[in-house]
């Protein structure tokens, strides 16, 4: 499953934001820092509208929607990376998580107290940014230390050794990993250090009820900087998604509309997460059950097929594939059969988002 771990500073709405996203989510939103000391996980459904559409067509039983897996990482500070505020537990968190959801502070509010004593969303995210990377740092010189005895020895010390020095640099000017150009092999040896300036970031500028729709010139300061890092910025309101929580679906409709947008922070933040880590969905539908299945873009029908089950991988002989838009126009699998929209994909096939599919396997 998907896990996207929520930072930030404290007090800049991460809490609220967990809170209003997860279902019967329970972490305590306060106004004071480290109201969040064990980091809170919730799971929640992604939204998918085509779900609906297909389990009509099939008479399904029920819905089972494609998850992700949030994390309320407590607050971090300035200088979290040497243990200040409990920083070296709450970054241990961080490591274990797929995607990082930097919440940024976007809005003025007096009665809400700003750790550093003033709303500057640059400044914070500089803050955390730098924290990450001096975590990072520490983590590689000591791994450096300890596979730099072993690489007269072991090739792959040796290999590792000589990604380890890449990096150092950037992590000494306080740059992210994710920035510099490896190669894949690369990654794949930093990968079981769990960098935390490796991980894909979305920064979600957390701004009023008003701004919601336009946003504002802290939204823009946190696009600028973003765009620096080759970053995705998403605009929320944890005070609307607060508010949206208690409403039923029309209503929350209705109210984002009033507000001029047609989406809440939930869907926006879980769109942005699949298209920053390159992840797609494919469908399945029958009398038992419609289901999203999550896969990485780029995968093949095999590999697609052992997402269910590592045996319809295994046994794989084909998969029957029908676009989403053409299984709606022709209105039932036997009538999509007739005109000849079903298609037979083979072991080569590259699964694409919104294919609906069987597949035929050995036991």
């Amino acid at each position: 499953m998907l896990r996207a771990g929520i930072v930030g500073l404290p007090n800049v709405g991460k809490s609220t934001l967990f809170n209003a996203i997860v279902t019967n989510a329970k972490a305590e939103a306060a106004n004071f820092p480290f109201c969040t000391i064990e980091p809170n996980v919730g799971v929640v459904a992604v939204p998918d509208e085509r779900l609906e559409v297909l389990a009509r067509i099939s008479n399904s039983k029920r819905i089972v929607p494609a998850r992700i897996e949030f994390v309320d990482i407590a607050g971090l500070v300035k200088g979290a990376s040497k243990g200040e505020g409990l920083g070296n537990q709450f970054l241990s968190h961080i490591r274990q998580v797929d995607a990082i959801v930097h919440v940024v502070r976007c809005f003025d509010d007096e009665d809400i107290i700003h750790v550093s004593g003033s709303v500057d969303p640059v400044r914070d995210m500089e803050i955390i940014n730098l924290e990450l990377a001096l975590a990072d740092l520490s983590q590689v010189e000591r791994r450096l230390e300890k596979q730099r005895k072993q690489a007269k020895k072991q090739k792959e010390a040796a290999e590792e050794v000589a990604v380890l020095e890449k990096i150092l640099p950037s992590l000494n000017e306080g740059k992210p990993v994710r920035l510099l150009p490896l190669t894949a092999e690369e990654k794949a040896l930093l990968k079981p250090l769990g960098l935390l300036t490796a991980k894909p970031v979305i920064y979600a500028a957390n701004v009023s009820e008003e701004d919601l729709a336009a946003g504002n010139e802290w939204v823009n300061q946190v696009r600028q900087q973003a765009e620096k890092e080759n970053a995705k910025t998403v605009v929320i309101s944890a005070q609307v998604e607060a508010e949206l929580a208690d409403l039923p679906p029309q209503e929350r409709e209705e109210y984002l509309a009033s507000l001029g947008v047609k989406e809440g922070g939930l869907k926006s933040l879980i769109k942005a997460t699949y298209q920053l880590l390159g992840l797609r969905t494919y469908l399945t539908t029958g009398e038992n059950e419609t289901r999203a299945w999550t896969i990485v873009a780029g995968m093949t029908a095999p590999q697609a097929a052992g997402v269910i089950h590592s045996d319809f991988e295994r046994g794989f002989i084909r998969a029957e594939t029908i676009s989403y838009e053409d299984l709606v126009r022709a209105g039932s699998m036997a009538a999509a059969r007739e005109m000849g929209l079903v298609r037979s994909e083979g072991r080569d096939y590259v699964v694409q988002e919104g294919d609906v599919m069987l597949f035929r396997f050995n036991v």
